[in-house]
C-alpha cells in the first residue's frame, strides 16, 4: 500500500488544529496498533514505519490517519459482506456507527471541573 493520504497535500503546512497532541513515539504506538488490526483483516500493510524494513519516511501520525482510514474501509466492507439484508447493512454503517462513534467521543472528551 503505497496511499498515505498525500494526495492532500505535503504535510508539515497545517497548524495541529483538532488534533491531539502526542509525541512520535506515542503515535508509533498507535500506527503499530493499527496496523496489526488492519493486517489481521487483510490485506497486510507494509513495514514502513520508522526504523522498519521499508521505511518511508512519513510520520508515524500520517500512518495513523491513513492506516484508520484503511481499517474503516475493510470494516465497512466487512459489513457490507456480512450483512443478511441491505436494511440491516445500512444500520451498521448509519445508527450503530454513529451511536458507537459518539461514545467514543465522549470518553475521549476533557473533564471538565464543577463549578
Amino acid at each position: 500500500m503505497d496511499d498515505h493520504g498525500d494526495d492532500f497535500g505535503p504535510w508539515g503546512w497545517e497548524e495541529q488544529g483538532n488534533a491531539i497532541r502526542r509525541t512520535e513515539g506515542e503515535w508509533l504506538t498507535i500506527a503499530r496498533y493499527v496496523r496489526h488490526a488492519a493486517n489481521k483483516l487483510g490485506p497486510e500493510l507494509p513495514l514502513c514505519l520508522p526504523g522498519e524494513p521499508q521505511e518511508c519516511g512519513r510520520t508515524a501520525q500520517q500512518h495513523v490517519i491513513a492506516w484508520a482510514a484503511h481499517l474503516r474501509a475493510v470494516s465497512h466492507h466487512l459489513i457490507e459482506q456480512a450483512t443478511p439484508s441491505k436494511a440491516r447493512g445500512a444500520h451498521a454503517i448509519g445508527p450503530l456507527y454513529q451511536r458507537r462513534l459518539s461514545e467514543l467521543r465522549e470518553q475521549s472528551a476533557p473533564v471538565q471541573a464543577p463549578h
